[in-house]
């Protein structure tokens, strides 16, 4: 039986494998930079709105807006500061509505159904060095109260089919059965924009009061219960 004091062998570590360990180690442990990017809004229509930048790149000269993805001369909003110091000059998308922060941001006034979409930031450094980030601005208007109607509003159990339909061009749609979350059960169907409901057959546990709630990320509103009777 061998000894527990007798001294362990070690194989010698070739000079190849190290290096390589070692390169490996360096390359999983480099920093990662962040992607510069415009911070995606929503806003309500009429009200004022700032496009902030994030991972902005460190000691900038000089920020340049645009609508749409990319630096399309049509599409360029203003520019703020650059080579030859501070200064403001604008471009054709330019409405007067539009500043520029010290910090880069955009400072729309006023926005409008128009300026929804995507905007594009270049960020200027020295030795004419560019980086360049997108985001996306949503602008909405209140909803407007949905119009909710049933295909029957009088049916025979295991018998009839209903359709429901909230009428709305809203970007969220909720049903509401009795004045609480409707749960879907194995004979009902929900459109794929939750606009439609359709109960095929009917049971007598579906007679109540239904109702249609629809919203986007500033408003919402609520249609007028319709009563289904479930003979």
């Amino acid at each position: 039986m061998e000894s527990l004091s007798a001294p362990i062998r070690r194989e010698p570590v070739p000079w190849q494998g190290l290096l390589l360990a070692v390169s490996l180690l360096n390359f999983w442990s480099l920093p990662t930079t962040a992607q510069l990017a415009i911070v995606s809004t929503y806003s309500a229509e009429r009200k004022n709105v700032m496009l902030r930048i994030c991972n902005k790149p460190p000691n900038p000269i000089g920020y340049k807006w645009y609508r749409g993805e990319g630096g399309n001369s049509n599409f360029y909003i203003a520019t703020l500061g650059g080579t030859y110091g501070v200064h403001f000059s604008t471009g054709k998308a330019y409405t007067s509505r539009e500043i520029i922060t010290l910090r880069g941001s955009l400072h729309i006034r006023k926005v409008i159904m128009k300026d929804t979409g995507i905007y594009t930031i270049v960020v200027l450094l020295e030795d004419s060095i560019k980086e360049i980030g997108f985001g996306r601005l949503d602008v909405y208007q209140p909803v407007r109260v949905p119009t909710l109607l049933a295909s029957k509003t009088t049916v025979t159990e295991h018998k009839d089919a209903v359709v429901m339909t909230c009428y709305t061009d809203a970007v969220s749609t909720q049903w509401f059965f009795n004045g609480m979350d409707l749960q879907l059960m194995e004979w009902m169907q929900l459109s794929w924009n939750n606009r439609i409901l359709t109960i095929d057959p009917v049971r007598k546990k579906d007679a109540g009061s239904y109702q249609c709630e629809v919203s986007n990320p500033i408003s919402s509103a609520d249609s007028v219960p319709v009563d289904l009777d479930v003979k």
